[in-house]
Parts: structure tokens; sequence; C-alpha cells
């Protein structure tokens, strides 16, 4: 049932909805219980009470656009396979669990036949102990070898803190199985003296993709006795990798097959995923084999009440006197204010640690207004914590000692945080994917829960409060990452030779573009084909030709101008927009200012202040076209996906006002341009179409340039990205077209994928875009809408109405069949020498 706030010419009753994935039919685990009801709590107000207190008010009610009701669902119940041993069982039951649900069953079954497998269910609904069970049984199996290890696991995590938290987990866990089961983090947190001991007696290594890229596969000689026991490699929390990061992980597995078929070993995967489109075609893509999917979630749910909530409208005018909307940091912290006095339990999801901090600062003032004692049962909890700072968070906030939390995503991330009443997140995290996982962590015991999206001023957040179908009626979107990227292959190769010589054989491992570029490698001397295969001929670590989670070249720096301290750094190609002279910078919750960047050093000078301001680089980009891998009529105009290399400049930055966003100001800035190859999507039109759609030539530029702006905001919600993770170009008459173009590109060399799910949904993303600006009640282009706080063109020129007639125009003569599978079968094969990159240099990873 769905409760609809919109205006009364947009008030379709909604069906019942679900936030299920579509997805494969299963079959269900084959040793079904009787299912139970959940269980209801009591004494706490239901999601709804709550609510309308929080929009008791004429003005708060406005805010609410929609108001959508999940209702509570019963778990199913299953017996556990009868492989898992007696003892694992026992441990289970003596943790309170008494029986696994259905898809936990399912899942161990898979495992123990041998079948990689993704669980892919709603937070939480018991993935760890899904793939726990069948761990720990074939770890005791091994346990009676004449050696004491005669079967090993690996665990992955995508941070430090997850692992340790996996590694208690296990610990309590497994604790009656006594020594048995040995778990050891080992990361570059791992003292030196402890490092020996892991590898030669630990059966379950928590740890995290860096290092096994860097340390474990390098080194795996000294790894030998644990890789040719390996069964398992646990990889958690699996939906995080996607785009560049993700595509880099891809390779590290196939390169740790690889080193494990050395060793004789074949280890079974299992991947724990939120709820997703496609698991299974994502887990295969990530992992390079075939993946089994679990993902009828069959676990209790509380009934949930999702409230949609837009800022109003300010007294203050923007760019070109567009209108400002309050800013969403301002709207939360009066939200968490409010529930906290009303004594409800809440996280405020925030995306900076900078926000979280200021939410919570702004919470603590207001709550001191109202009675002092509150405002000590409010506080941040970020990354960069101490694990005993979060460990004292995690537990004030059990025991009711704290109300209130504004977290950044460290929270998200499979940390155990029960007994929640209310998620608030402040602003649209990026991803369907991130938003169910955010929304989960409230009623996790089985409880109704209230969850809040708080909407940015920009156009896919506004979109989303006024379509609420694109969050609740649409599966959660599909995993985007592209391991043929040969700017991500190519590092991996050289990694890849360096541990064992390559052979022609091992080739199709790494995928169809890995041998265009064998030959490549071997004329810019960092490869050396003899009789056996290829050799790594540099005196040079192969394995820091790359950095997994960075986009290449030298990191850049950040160092206290002062002290001389080292804060952190930042990727070199991320350096001019993030560090530039004057941008602010967050670290640990404290803020700097950068006095100086000094791109020949790599160096960023900063020094701590505390501005009232945040800072927005902006930057100008020219475009040209390398090579057109597929193009598809549009009408008459053409729509294309590509190769292509990018020009771009950071030429000034703006100040914001923290709590207003409003524009203090801009500085201009002296920085060199920078060249990318990369993928791209665009899109042309004709003269009649022009003409059909009334775009005189006066408004061409404006009309083509608010069509990019919107179709950059809008494309996260059909691909797994960052709206600062692609860029754009509009050109009323392009060179290498000779039309008027839009071009939508990747900002990441080589590509990340999100270019080509641009261009596989072009259809439904231009229509998404063309009804985000129609809709938006400004007159003529706001932040909502069409102004992108990132142009370096300060947002001229803009044409609204003329954007929304050359979207309907172009949209007119889109194909109703989707777009070819994969446009690479239609034009050059990737790896080809039109698309090769240049070989990685070598030189130190950086920190």
């Amino acid at each position: 049932m769905a409760f609809n706030h919109l205006p009364a010419a947009m008030h379709d009753a909604l069906e019942a909805l679900s936030v299920k994935p579509v997805t494969h039919s299963v079959p269900m685990a084959r040793n079904h219980r009787p299912s139970r009801p959940a269980e209801s709590g009591g004494s706490r107000p239901s999601p709804r009470v709550v609510l309308d207190r929080l929009t008791a008010t004429e003005s708060r009610a406005a805010r609410i656009t929609h108001t959508e009701h999940l209702p509570p669902r019963a778990g199913r119940h299953a017996v556990w396979p009868h492989r898992i041993r007696p003892e694992v069982i026992r441990a289970v039951q003596d943790a309170g669990i008494e029986h696994p649900w259905a898809h936990q069953a399912e899942a161990a079954e898979l495992a123990l036949d041998g079948s990689s497998v993704v669980i892919a269910t709603g937070t939480a609904s018991g993935k760890s102990l899904a793939y726990l069970t069948p761990v720990l049984s074939t770890l005791l199996d091994g346990s009676e070898a004449a050696n004491g290890r005669g079967a090993t696991a690996l665990y992955l995590a995508p941070t430090k803190a997850l692992a340790a938290d996996q590694r208690r987990s296990v610990r309590q866990l497994a604790a009656p199985l006594g020594n048995r089961i040995r778990p050891a983090v080992y990361d570059g947190d791992t003292p030196v003296e402890e490092r020996e001991w892991v590898r030669q007696y630990a059966n379950y290594v928590l740890t995290n993709p860096d290092m096994l890229h860097r340390g474990i596969l390098p080194s795996h000689a000294k790894w030998s006795s644990f890789l040719r026991a390996l069964r398992y490699v646990v990889i958690d929390e699996c939906h995080t990798y996607r785009g560049v990061f993700g595509s880099h992980v891809a390779q590290v597995l196939r390169r740790l097959r690889r080193v494990c078929a050395r060793y004789g070993a074949d280890p079974v995967f299992l991947l724990a995923s939120a709820t997703a489109a496609e698991p299974a075609l994502a887990a295969g893509r990530l992992t390079g084999l075939p993946v089994a999917e679990v993902a009828d979630d069959a676990s209790p749910r509380g009934e949930l009440v999702f409230a949609l909530w837009e800022p109003p409208l300010t007294e203050l005018h923007g760019e070109h006197g567009a209108p400002v909307r309050r800013t969403a940091t301002a709207e939360t912290a009066d939200l968490l204010t409010d529930l906290t006095v009303q004594g409800v339990r809440t996280v405020a999801f925030v995306r900076s640690r900078r926000g979280a901090e200021l939410i919570s600062v702004i919470a603590q003032e207001r709550l001191a207004e109202v009675d002092r004692s509150l405002a000590r049962r409010v506080a941040a909890y970020r990354g960069g914590y101490l694990p005993e700072e979060r460990r004292a968070l995690e537990q004030a906030l059990h025991s009711g000692e704290l109300l209130g939390l504004a977290a950044t995503t460290a929270l998200e991330l499979g940390i155990d945080v029960s007994g929640l009443d209310a998620v608030v997140i402040s602003g649209y995290p990026g991803t369907r994917a991130s938003l169910w996982q955010q929304a989960g962590r409230a009623g996790r015991s089985g409880e109704g829960a209230l969850a809040v999206l708080v909407a940015r001023d920009d156009p896919l957040d506004t979109y989303l409060v006024h379509h609420p179908e694109a969050l609740f009626r649409r599966p959660v979107e599909s995993t985007v990452l592209d391991p043929d990227n040969p700017y991500v292959l190519a590092p991996h190769l050289c990694a890849a030779a360096a541990e064992l010589p390559l052979t022609e054989a091992d080739l199709s491992l790494f995928g169809p573009a890995a041998p265009g570029l064998m030959p490549q490698l071997e004329a810019a001397g960092l490869l050396r084909r003899r009789t056996g295969g290829w050799y790594w001929t540099r005196r040079e670590r192969a394995a820091d030709l790359t950095d997994i989670r960075g986009g290449g070249g030298n990191p850049v720096r950040i160092v206290e101008a002062g002290t001389g301290r080292l804060l952190g750094t930042v990727d070199e190609a991320a350096s001019h927009a993030a560090v530039h002279d004057g941008a602010v910078h967050l670290h640990q919750g404290r803020t700097y200012l950068v006095t100086e960047l000094d791109l020949k050093e790599s160096v960023a000078l900063v020094e701590q202040a505390n501005p009232p301001y945040s800072t927005v680089a902006r930057d100008t980009t020219s475009i040209s076209v390398l090579e057109t891998d597929v193009e598809i009529p549009w009408g008459a105009g053409r729509l294309c996906y590509g190769s292509v290399e990018v020009t771009n400049q950071v030429v000034s930055f703006l100040r914001r006002r923290l709590i207003t966003g409003e524009v203090l100001g801009e500085t201009k800035l002296d920085l060199p341009p920078r060249t990318l190859r990369t993928r791209a999507v665009w899109w042309t039109v004709t003269e009649d179409q022009l003409d059909a759609a009334r775009i005189t030539p006066e408004i061409l530029g404006g009309a083509l340039h608010a069509a990019e702006h919107a179709s950059i905001g809008m494309l996260p919600l059909f691909a797994t990205c960052d709206r600062w993770d692609i860029g754009g170009v509009s050109v009323p008459l392009h060179p290498d077209t000779l039309l008027p173009t839009v071009f939508v590109y990747d900002g990441h060399p080589g590509g990340a994928g999100f270019a080509e799910r641009a261009f596989h949904t072009a259809r439904a993303w231009l229509a998404a875009t063309r009804e985000a600006i129609a809709s938006c009640e400004c007159e003529a282009g706001c932040p909502s809408c069409i102004q992108s706080p990132k142009c370096g063109n300060g947002n001229d020129p803009l044409h609204k109405r003329g954007a929304v007639r050359l979207l309907t125009e172009l949209l007119r003569g889109a194909p109703e069949a989707s777009t070819p599978e994969d446009p690479r079968l239609e034009g050059p094969e990737r790896g080809s020498p039109g698309r090769a990159p240049e070989p990685p240099s070598v030189g130190p990873p950086g920190t």
C-alpha cells in the first residue's frame, strides 16, 4: 500500500511494492521447515506514529513527497545440510540460532557441493552465517589432517575495519570448537612478528584485495602450504567492487586462481552481496567463474515506512538568480534532533566525513537548548576512528546510551548495529543497493522501522523524490565493472608474469583483450618472451605498477606545512580538482586549507583552518573521437559508443557556505590541461530534428549544454556510479561528427563500464533525463535540474525549455528494441591496436 503526497495531477495510486530484485528463478532448499511469523515489538512507537510527529506542522508535512509502506514479512526456516559437522551446528545453536533461514541452508548446500555461489539478500538476513557454516565445517575436516591444516579459507573484505569485525564474529561463533579454527587478520596493520605465524598456522585468513595484490600473491611461495590447502574464498560485500576498483579486483582474483592452480588448489568462491540485479552475472564477471545465485530472502522483516523528503526553497539565490533549496545537511540535522527528542534510536547516513561531523555538532547544539543531557546522546561515526573508539560508539548505540548517530558509510558495510528505530539518509547514496543497505539498518531485530531519504539540491535526488517508482518499483541496478579494460589489465598481466611465467594457455583466464596486449608489453621492455612463456624483466616489483583503488600515476602526498606530517594521499588524476590551491581538505574530522599544490614534487601543502565554506572545482573539457565501436540510428540522429580522447583543465573553484550552499565567490586557477583516453557514449541530432524541436541557433548551445548536465546527473540511476565518476561535453558542431553532439564519458583511463551501461540503457536514461528537467518547478534552470556544481563555463549558456524539446525530439526516433547486449561484438575487438593503452610506467605505489 502506498501513500502519495504528490500534487493532485500526480496522485495515481501505487500498487504494493517490493525491494526484492528481479532474478533468475532458483530452486528452494530441499529441507524446508514450516514458517514462523516474525516477532513484533510492543513498547516502541510504530514508525507511522514517529513520522506523524515529525510532520506535525504544515510546513513539515509539505516536505514529504511520498510515503511507502512495506509490510512485515514472516521468515521461512529450513534445516542445515547433513554434511555440516554436528559440532558446527551446536556452536551455531549455542549462539542462539536454532534453525537456519531457507536461503542460508540453500547457500550452504551449494558451497558443500563445490559450486561457487553469491548470496544476494537483504541487510541482516544472515549472509555471514550462510557462508561460515560450510567453511567452518570444512576447516574442522582439515584439522584432522597430519599437519593440522588440511583445509584453509581466505576472506576478503573491502575495508580493514570489516575484516576485523568479521574476525571477532568468527572467534565468538567458533569458540566451542577450540583451536581447530584459527582465524587471523593479515593486512598492512599486522605486526611483522605475527605474519609468519599467520602464513604457517592460521586456517582462516582475513584480508583485503589490496593486501592480496601487493603482499600475498607476489610472495606466494611463502604462502604455499596455505594456498595448497585453500578450499574456499569468501568475498564479502561484493557489490562494492564496481567501476575501476572492481575491475582491478576482478584481475587480482584471476591471478589468485592461477597461483592456486600452481599448487593444485581449485577453491570455491562464496560471495555475499546486498540485493542486486543479476547478482550471479556480476559475481561471474568479478571471479571469472560460473556462479550460482541465492536471492530469495527467507529472513523475517518488520514493517518499514519509507518517506521521501524534499527540503523547502529558501530566499537565497544561486547562479543566474536560480532558486536554492535548504541543504540536506541542515534538514538531516533537524530530523536527527527531533528524533532524539522523541527517544527514537536513529542513524543518519551522510556521504562525507565532514557532513557527519557537522550534522552531529548542529544536533548537539540544538538538543542542548532543549535539555543539556540530550546533547551527550548524539555523536558522529566515520572512518578514521580507532577500533576501540568505534567499538565504544557501537556499544553505546546498542545499550541506548546513544540515541542518535551521524555516520558515513563506514557503518554501512556489515558492522553489527541492531535495535535502531529509524534511519535518515542525507542525499541519495548513489545506488539503490546502498539505499536499501542503509535503510535496512533500522528494524534489524524484526521490529518496525522508519526510513527517510532527504533529497539534495541536484537533478537525481529531485527526480527520485518526485518519481518514487524509480526507487520502489525497479530492481536494484546491475554492478558495473570492466575487467577487460586494457589500462587495468596490462599491469596485472605484468604482475602475473612476475608471480609465475605467463603461458599462452594462461591468457584466456585474463580475458579476450590479453593476447593483444602481450606484444606491446614486450615492446615496452616490461615482459620478455622465452620458450616457457613471458617473464617479468625489471628489478622493480610488478605489483607496484598499479594502485587498485587509484587511477594510475604517482599519488599526490598531502603534507601539513607546519609539521611536515603526512596526512594522506590523493590520486594524481584527482589532484587538480581535490587539492588545488585554496581547496578545503578534510582529514579525520579536521579541516585544512591547501596552501600550495606542487605538481613537480607531487605534494600538496595544507594548513589547519576552519573556513565557513566548502570548495568545488570547475573545469573545461574538449573531446575527440578515436574510434566508434557501434552506431545505432535514432531517427535521423545517431547513438554511438566508442573510444575518445578528453582534454580537461581545472580553471577555477567555487566557495559555498556550509549550511545554506550559497555561492560566496569564484577563484581562478592556473593549472595545466590533462588528457585522458577513455570510453564514451554520444548522440547527435540533425538540422531537421532541430527544426522539429524549434531549436534556433541562438539557443542550440544552451539546450545541448542543459541536456548534457542533466544526463550526467541522472546516469547514476542506471549505472553504479557517482556523477563525479563521469564527465560530459556538448558541442553545437563537433569536428568529428559534423553535427550537434552530446558526449558522456568515463572519468577513468580506458573506461570503467559506466558509458557502456549508459549506451545499453540510453532510451530509459534519456527519457528520465527529459522528465527530470520538465518536472522541475523552476523557471529557467536550477541545481535541481540543469545546473552543475562543477561546470567550468559557469553554467552558461543553459536553456531549460530547449533541452526538453530537444530530448523529446531525439527520443521520438529511439528504437523500441534494446541496444545490443555487448557493443564490442559489433565493432573492433577490445584490446585491438586501435584501443591499446600506453604501456604502464614503473613507479612507487604510494600508500
